[in-house]
């Protein structure tokens, strides 16, 4: 049942942040340059899935006529206004998307930070699920990029909480438990429109999603990969991402 799957998904995508929380408890940290591939590379497929799938498709559930294209565009900046203001209310120091790395390893700075992910992961979680909903085989990939970049903020929460205890996996375990916001959004969510779930739900649904996955990926992913030293890997990556999802598009049916 395509419900499943789309909350598997969503699941899938919230608990790698588990994986984040993994690395450091086993001391692995992650090169600069596979940070900045893995970055850039999961910008590149939520870009391009937004702008050439997601953005259209919305367009088209609305009705496809210069009516659908207002909309969808108003809905699309919508979703943008959204996670910017949900940006806005987090601290910058502690900005789940930002490097983890710094001086401040005291106890509440992890939990805050584990709370700021949550808020930041809540329509993120939404945004895979309706995907999937409608269409797995533009879930996956939506769902595997959001996994990717919820890797370092795995990372984000376990470094000031296993350096304020000691307690190397109980600071595995909170970064995962921050992961559960994505299953819990896409729970939400559904149970909240599933009365309104028609095409112009949808398409409104779409539209918004693009405009949300397109500002993670240029205000927070792109910037912070670019940000470990490795500006060309980052490009390479972000331009590896579209390039895999516009091959993956051509190929899949439908």
């Amino acid at each position: 049942m395509n419900v499943a799957l789309a909350f598997g998904l969503s699941l899938f995508a919230g608990l790698s942040t588990g994986l984040g929380g993994l690395l450091v408890a086993l001391k692995r940290n992650p090169s600069d340059k596979f940070l900045a591939a893995s970055l850039g590379f999961s910008a590149g497929v939520m870009v391009y899935i937004s702008l050439v799938e997601l953005l259209p498709e919305g367009v088209a559930s609305l009705g496809g006529d210069d009516r659908a294209q207002v909309w969808g565009t108003v809905a699309f900046f919508a979703g943008i206004a959204v996670i910017a203001l949900i940006d806005r209310f987090v601290p910058e120091e502690i900005n789940p998307h930002e490097d983890p790395s710094g001086g401040k390893t005291m106890r509440n700075v992890g939990v805050v930070t584990g709370l700021a992910i949550a808020v930041h992961n809540f329509p993120e979680g939404f945004a895979s699920f309706i995907a999937a909903l409608e269409d797995p085989a533009l879930g996956l990939p939506i769902a595997i990029a959001i996994a990717i970049h919820n890797i370092p903020e795995g990372v984000a929460v376990a470094v000031p909480l296993r350096q304020a205890t000691g307690q190397k996996w109980k600071a595995a375990g909170w970064a995962t438990l921050s992961g559960l916001a994505e299953p819990l959004g896409a729970l939400i969510g559904f149970l909240l429109l599933r009365p309104f779930l028609g095409p112009e739900t949808l398409g409104v649904a779409y539209a918004a999603i693009a405009g949300i996955m397109v500002f993670v990926s240029l205000d927070k992913l792109l910037p912070t990969a670019i940000q470990t030293g490795r500006h060309h890997t980052a490009i390479y990556g972000l331009i590896a991402g579209m390039a895999v999802m516009a091959v993956s598009l051509l190929v899949l049916p439908g």
